[in-house]
């Protein structure tokens, strides 16, 4: 079987994926089978090369990955993909896996590791598990910078107060902190929690340092 070219307008669909990089023509068209007889899209490749110039959608997804490839090796590819950005959940396949590959991959956070020839149940389960897992970490994203977007909504004397609260003073110490009223220091905090939101009826307070957290993490997407 061929490889196939991902469609020619992946953004439209918003259906999770699996993508299968792997040299032997008859695995992909198996694992392509089996994933389809579920309702999965499949997008296929003979090499990591072929994945890295792709544009594939940024949707809920996972990587069937050989831990043997053309010009690299599964480990190297899963580092390397690292390095770019891209985070996405790995399971690895392999015929001749050992304790120490496993346990590096295990470490760079691959989901499971499968060794040839595995049930496929136990491929389906992992590859449910893995885009379980890449749909969390885009909610828990989003959430990351919906709050960001609404906190710098605020003023700088909001911002001002907000972190001197996270850091644990009172609104009395605030307000001697910055030269206020108490009364409008709770003003101040009554604005911020309207502005940036509740979750279980307390406000955000984690809010001053989103901004620098997601900045430091790594960036998503298409692989390309």
């Amino acid at each position: 079987m061929t490889t196939r070219p991902p469609s020619r307008h992946p953004q439209q669909s918003t259906e999770p994926f699996v993508i299968v990089v792997d040299d032997d023509a008859a695995l992909r068209e198996a694992l392509s089978s089996l994933f389809r007889s579920i309702g999965l899209k499949v997008e296929l490749f003979a090499s990591a090369a072929d994945l890295l110039g792709a544009t594939l959608p940024d949707v809920p997804r996972c990587l069937v990955l050989d831990i043997r490839l053309p010009g690299v090796s599964g480990l190297d590819f899963q580092a390397q993909l690292a390095k770019s950005g891209v985070d996405m959940p790995i399971i690895f396949m392999t015929g001749h896996g050992d304790i120490p590959m496993t346990v590096r991959a295990m470490k760079a956070g691959a989901v499971d590791f499968l060794t040839k020839p595995f049930r496929d149940q136990d491929m389906l389960d992992a590859v449910s598990t893995a885009i379980a897992l890449d749909q969390t970490r885009r909610e828990a994203k989003k959430a990351v910078s919906d709050v960001q977007t609404l906190y710098e909504t605020l003023t700088a004397r909001e911002k001002q107060i907000m972190a001197l609260v996270t850091s644990g003073l009172m609104n009395k110490q605030v307000a001697a902190e910055v030269g206020l009223s108490e009364i409008t220091v709770k003003i101040h905090r009554g604005h911020e929690d309207v502005s940036v939101g509740h979750r279980g009826g307390r406000p955000l307070r984690r809010a001053p340092a989103i901004g620098t957290w997601a900045s430091e993490r790594p960036g998503t997407g298409a692989v390309r």
